[in-house]
């Protein structure tokens, strides 16, 4: 759809879809809204083994995980659990994940196909079933369901492609919890996609903020918290993280022309703007 609709045009079919009373489910399958594409067994996987990297754990020993925005699967949790994980917790911001058994049947039997021994789950009935039998946790109120983990409890978390949809005025508390619950000797590993949701440019920089961060704005499938890197990066170190960027990714030259950003943003210079994504490991400072 992206592809076909310009930027401005985009937002107002999705600002006018979003109110339409219709479930997330139904919007998947239009790939309208879609939250990632962790339904898929070969995707998953590629996804957790390139965070789980970063993570140097003792060979053999258990950990406790966190994904944040595992979105439209949980195939995490049985992922994790075939790596040795002894309880994975899942945090989103709302019930975005399918309760669809084949898909995690399909998933454990790919890993096993891949010469892993994940938890049997042919057999559960439901998510929660599934959740039971992975050791693993559902929360889908995203800061406040953070904060129900205990401190100093979790060894490894990872985001992909998720960090960017905080929103802005919870982004450092967000950082301070996932601090607060990493364990000492613990790493986080987060891929961030700073790119708009609106074609791949920097389009979402041309409105202000007094509109972006609406509540009806933020609640309409497109929405991105707009911090640069450095600003990222910042927010990190200031929970108490050392900060450490493994990779970045750029435009040539920022794709968006900023004469037409919103005057908060045109501050920023042209190597700022053309960040266009990058990997981040933080560990206890």
């Amino acid at each position: 759809m992206s592809r076909r609709i310009p930027w401005w045009g985009l937002i107002g079919a999705k600002l006018i879809l979003s109110r339409l009373p219709a479930g997330y489910s139904i919007w998947r399958r239009l790939n309208l809204f879609a939250h990632g594409a962790m339904h898929r067994s070969d995707y998953a996987l590629r996804v957790f083994r390139r965070h789980f990297a970063n993570y140097p754990r003792a060979a053999g020993s258990g950990f406790v995980a966190l994904e944040l925005g595992p979105g439209d699967s949980l195939a995490s949790a049985v992922i994790a659990a075939a790596h040795g994980a002894t309880l994975t917790h899942l945090v989103d911001a709302g019930e975005f994940a399918t309760a669809d058994m084949a898909v995690y049947r399909e998933l454990a039997r790919y890993l096993r196909e891949q010469g892993m021994a994940p938890p049997d789950v042919d057999d559960a009935a439901d998510v929660r079933e599934l959740l039971r039998i992975c050791r693993g946790s559902y929360g889908t109120d995203g800061l406040a369901s953070l904060r129900k983990i205990p401190s100093g409890s979790v060894d490894f978390i990872w985001s992909n492609a998720v960090l960017e949809h905080v929103r802005r005025h919870e982004f450092l508390d967000f950082m301070r919890e996932t601090r607060r619950i990493l364990r000492p000797g613990g790493v986080c590993s987060h891929q961030v996609d700073l790119k708009d949701h609106l074609g791949g440019a920097l389009n979402n920089l041309r409105i202000s903020s007094r509109w972006w961060e609406a509540g009806w704005m933020a609640r309409s499938g497109f929405y991105t918290n707009r911090l640069r890197q450095c600003e990222i990066v910042n927010a990190m170190q200031s929970a108490g993280f050392a900060v450490s960027v493994k990779g970045i990714t750029r435009w040539e030259r920022p794709p968006t022309p900023r004469r037409a950003l919103a005057r908060e943003f045109q501050g920023f210079d042209a190597a700022e703007l053309s960040v266009s994504g990058f990997e981040v490991i933080l560990t206890v400072a």
